[in-house]
């Protein structure tokens, strides 16, 4: 009998615990809870409507789906930006004329205004009269009617020429004088070639000074 009291004793405690833990109630996961609430539309004390569809009205003061300052369709910077500058003939670019626009210039001006303004550009506006183009100077012979009616080809004697032995040497140091074959070619007839040649720059008698060629002149009228 006394062997069987503590065994009792411990059962009764083991039952009453067991009553206890099935009676107390178990404490909510704070996470889960949450996440539950916003699936469940629950979180602030907001009940959904058995219909489903919810106002706008009910979802802001529930705070769901609030716009925040500056980026609503109420107004801030957003919507500004998204909308844009609307321009009008009293709200035109500084950089574009509105001459085109009637209904700006009219409000600008008047018949009397236009006027004075068309008779200010007429007494601007200056006519300048053509002259004749200047006649073109050039100094000593023409080459280009040299090279057109000379009767021969770059090295082909044409004129009689007296060759001292000295020639090659006097050739070359009087071509060296000048800046450029036209400028020899021009001496040259100036005094007195083709037919004489004082300075000996045509030792071979073509008529055409220090290796002056006519071609290109020629050339440039298909000859």
């Amino acid at each position: 009998m006394r062997t069987l009291a503590p065994k009792l004793k411990m059962a009764a405690f083991a039952a009453a615990g067991l009553t206890l833990a099935a009676c107390a109630a178990p404490v909510p996961d704070s996470g889960a809870a949450m996440r539950e609430a916003q699936l469940t539309g629950t979180m602030g004390g907001f009940q959904p409507p058995a219909g489903g569809a919810i106002a706008s009205s009910e979802l802001s003061a529930a705070g769901i789906g609030g716009a925040q300052p500056g980026f609503g369709t109420t107004g801030g910077a957003d919507l500004e930006r998204r909308a844009g500058v609307q321009a009008s003939p009293s709200n035109a670019s500084p950089s574009i004329s509105d001459e085109q626009s009637f209904e700006a210039v009219s409000n600008r001006e008047t018949i009397q205004s236009d006027a004075e303004r068309r008779a200010q550009q007429a007494a601007a506006y200056q006519v300048i009269q053509p002259t004749a183009l200047p006649q073109r100077s050039e100094n000593g012979p023409n080459l280009v009617e040299y090279a057109l009616n000379a009767p021969n080809q770059r090295g082909q004697e044409w004129y009689s020429r007296f060759i001292l032995g000295t020639w090659g040497n006097r050739f070359e140091r009087n071509c060296a004088g000048y800046n450029s074959p036209d400028e020899a070619q021009r001496d040259f007839l100036s005094r007195g070639g083709p037919e004489r040649d004082p300075r000996g720059i045509d030792p071979d008698g073509d008529g055409f000074a220090c290796g002056w060629d006519p071609a290109p002149f020629r050339a440039a009228v298909g000859r």
